[in-house]
């Protein structure tokens, strides 16, 4: 099984909408995970060399603060390393 694509919504008070979205997504036998962060104020595309671990794991970082909303734990931040692990070679 291959993941090719994944929406996350950031942190949800209830009956709010999201001040963040996300999407991931790996064409097969592209170098680079594309992740788009959108936003009421536009959208942002970076991209993430897949066989790149310290590129990945400042993906984490900046999917955990802008999706939670917070600077988190280092285990919060490994929760998104998970899910970007999906997409890496």
């Amino acid at each position: 099984m291959n993941i090719i694509e994944m929406k996350l919504a950031g942190h949800m008070n209830k009956g709010d909408v999201p001040e963040y979205f996300a999407t991931i997504h790996r064409v097969p036998g592209n170098d680079y995970i594309t992740v788009k962060l959108i936003s009421a104020d536009g959208e942002r595309e970076h991209l993430v060399e897949a066989n790149n671990p310290d590129d990945v794991y400042s993906m984490a970082e900046c999917l955990q603060y802008h999706l939670d909303g917070c600077k988190g734990t280092n285990s919060m931040v490994h929760d998104y390393y998970r899910i970007l692990e999906n997409f890496t070679d």
